[in-house]
């Protein structure tokens, strides 16, 4: 069995994955924490696997940058897709990454999520009403899929009857961040980037000409600026496109691994339905046990060693969110679902400066969803094999056959 980890881990490259590791990674993962959990790739780059060098590399922005610039000009050259992910919030270091987040974060605040609750209830429940009248449903399109992208719709205010391609634009353009992507990957993801922002440019002339509150509506927060700081366009419009990718697909799996998780786990989904009040410790644990997000990536500033290994300046770094968040040196019994866990410091929002802004809204989300429909569904069952997203940086399904009532 060693001799086999040691095997996985050696033979461990990120541009080459099986169709196992795309099924089941934790393997893998553990295999590289045990025996290279500072495991040089055939590029040249690194890919960490432990809780405290994750944690180590989130808190020193000085050593590890996230501007993109270099890392994705040979991949995305002189495209959209580069401009996108080279101005967007989440690929850059201070001050521009403070500029933002300080706007995006005005518009998040305690008060303002718990407005958002009354509206949330309602949508929930409004698609559960739509998943009994069914015989067989699907966990995603129905139900997981269609909650963030209303959510994130709302708070740009875009109008309803303008969301339908919101979903198909955010996992393009999200599906060309996987490691290697083919030319028709590119494509599409360079296509959904262009078609965004043209909508966003009628979008954002229409909330000029006639503004919203600024309290609820972040594209309105985002053009008026604070304190006389403004966005250029350019960082406008890529800014929008960020907060649709960054609450939709990862809410959607934490909905949708959640669902699935609880049904393989029998014992802790009866343990939910009968003490509800666990729902804010279950999400927790749905988010560390079964990470939407499973990677980010750093690029080295300065010499950093992790124990004996040594980095030099210049060295993209691959942080594995989804093995650090199943560390034992972490987390104890760290293989194991338990929705009662406490404390669980997990690293799916990351930690540090770029902490997810949107945290509280997610788990917000995420306890709405997956309480209400536990309730009205206590005895759903999957209802054929659920589909992979095909996906390793964000970890999710694409489809989840399902019949509510068993």
């Amino acid at each position: 069995m060693d001799a086999d980890a040691r095997e996985l881990a050696a033979s461990f490259d990120l541009e080459k994955l099986t169709p196992e590791f795309y099924a089941d990674p934790y393997p893998t993962y553990r295999a590289l924490r045990q025996n290279e959990p500072v495991k040089r790739m055939p590029n040249g780059s690194y890919f960490l696997t432990r809780y405290d060098d994750l944690v180590a590399a989130y808190k020193n922005t000085k050593a590890f940058s996230s501007d993109k610039r270099r890392e994705f000009l040979p991949k995305y050259g002189n495209s959209l897709l580069y401009e996108h992910h080279t101005t967007s919030l989440v690929f850059n270091d201070p001050p521009a990454h403070t500029r933002v987040r300080r706007l995006i974060m005005g518009a998040l605040s305690p008060r303002a999520i718990s407005g958002m609750e009354p509206d949330l209830v309602a949508l929930v429940d409004r698609l559960l009403d739509a998943m009994a009248a069914k015989e067989y449903c699907e966990l995603i399109g129905d139900f997981a899929a269609a909650i963030p992208v209303e959510v994130i719709g709302n708070l740009l205010d875009v109008p309803h009857g303008e969301r339908e391609p919101l979903r198909g634009w955010s996992l393009a353009i999200l599906g060309a961040l996987e490691p290697v992507i083919g030319t028709e990957v590119f494509a599409r993801g360079n296509k959904a980037v262009g078609d965004f922002l043209e909508y966003l440019e009628v979008l954002v002339e229409r909330r000029r000409a006639k503004p919203g509150n600024p309290e609820r509506d972040v594209l309105t927060r985002l053009i008026q600026g604070e304190d006389g700081d403004r966005l250029s366009t350019k960082e406008l419009l890529h800014n929008c496109i960020f907060l649709l990718n960054a609450g939709h697909e990862t809410t959607t799996n934490l909905i949708g691994n959640a669902l699935v998780a609880l049904f393989e786990h029998p014992t802790e989904k009866k343990r939910l339905i009968e003490h509800p009040d666990l729902i804010k410790t279950a999400v927790e644990e749905i988010l560390r046990f079964e990470s939407s997000n499973q990677l980010g990536n750093r690029m080295t500033m300065e010499r950093v060693e992790f124990g004996d290994v040594t980095l030099k300046a210049g060295t993209p770094v691959t942080l594995c969110i989804g093995a650090a968040n199943r560390d034992p040196a972490q987390f104890a019994d760290s293989e194991s679902l338990d929705i009662a866990r406490n404390p669980n410091r997990h690293l799916a929002f990351a930690t540090g400066a770029h902490q997810c802004a949107g945290m509280a809204l997610a788990r917000l989300e995420g306890a709405i969803a997956i309480s209400r429909f536990l309730a009205r569904f206590s005895h759903y069952a999957l209802n054929g094999e659920p589909v992979r997203g095909g996906r390793v940086r964000f970890r999710g399904f694409l489809r989840v056959p399902c019949v509510t009532n068993v």
